[in-house]
């Protein structure tokens, strides 16, 4: 495939912009989720890289803040954002019509200030884990960086695929133009095998617990949206994220996160 789906998604979904000669087709735009799970493999490469460089400077509990507040910002919030905006809608409007219109509202309420909170919270908390198990000698953080960012993107391939969009014009509705089916299949190819390959087992279960949680959860938001938006792309992003670093803590001390060659001998 061309460079420009690539670049799409690297704008989409990180702070890094991207310039290009001509606007991007709507062709290319929904073949950019192709590379959803690639541009979050290259965040875990640089969370990896604070981890590494935190370690040496600070103690654990301040390089897990580090870590949560570049996640953030390397997305511009836009992530977290539609996490909020979903909160408020989904628990603030009782039909579909409401939902959407508060959640196109740029208020915040207390949905999504209590929503954000515990987010951030689990995530914290999950990496904060992830590093303490490290620094008391278990299994390295290494794989599980690597793994839930790229995981939690191709969450939202899932969920683009799979659901028609409620608005007729919207952030996620160019991605809904023409057929995807070939850049979906491409990023599930991609996405399977890397999280096999570093993951292993571990790897492999949670990307299918992570598929299927994308799945639950786009059929439960357009069920009580009528349709997806851009926002619930953000939150199932935000919410696999989470997910996926719950179950790389149960499962690291066993050493189920290992790469596959290795846990092959």
């Amino acid at each position: 495939m061309r460079l420009t789906p690539f670049l799409v998604a690297l704008s989409f979904l990180t702070v890094f912009p991207s310039t290009w000669n001509k606007a991007p087709s709507q062709r290319e735009i929904s073949d950019s989720r192709a590379y959803f799970p690639v541009v979050g493999w290259l965040i875990g490469l640089l969370l990896l890289g604070l981890e590494r460089g935190g370690r040496e400077l600070f103690p654990v509990y301040l390089t897990g803040a580090l870590l949560v507040v570049f996640l953030v910002v390397i997305t511009r919030g836009l992530h977290l954002d539609g996490f909020m905006d979903v909160c408020d809608g989904l628990f603030g409007g009782y039909t579909p019509e409401r939902r959407l219109e508060i959640m196109k509202d740029t208020h915040v309420g207390a949905f999504a200030v209590a929503g954000a909170a515990s987010l951030l919270l689990l995530k914290y908390a999950a990496l904060l884990s992830l590093l303490s198990l490290a620094a008391s000698g278990g299994s390295p953080v290494s794989w599980a960086l690597l793994l839930f960012p790229m995981l939690s993107r191709w969450a939202m391939v899932i969920v683009l695929g799979a659901f028609p969009y409620a608005r007729d014009q919207g952030l996620g509705s160019p991605f809904h133009q023409g057929t995807a089916k070939p850049a979906t299949a491409i990023a599930a190819t991609v996405a399977a095998l890397a999280a096999t390959l570093m993951g292993g087992v571990g790897g492999a279960g949670i990307f299918l617990g992570v598929s299927l949680l994308a799945w639950l959860l786009g059929r439960a938001m357009a069920g009580m949206l009528g349709g997806l938006t851009g926002d619930t792309y953000g939150a199932t992003n935000e919410i696999a994220e989470v997910a996926a670093l719950v179950a790389a803590v149960a499962l690291a001390p066993y050493g189920l996160i290992e790469p596959l060659p290795q846990l092959l001998g």
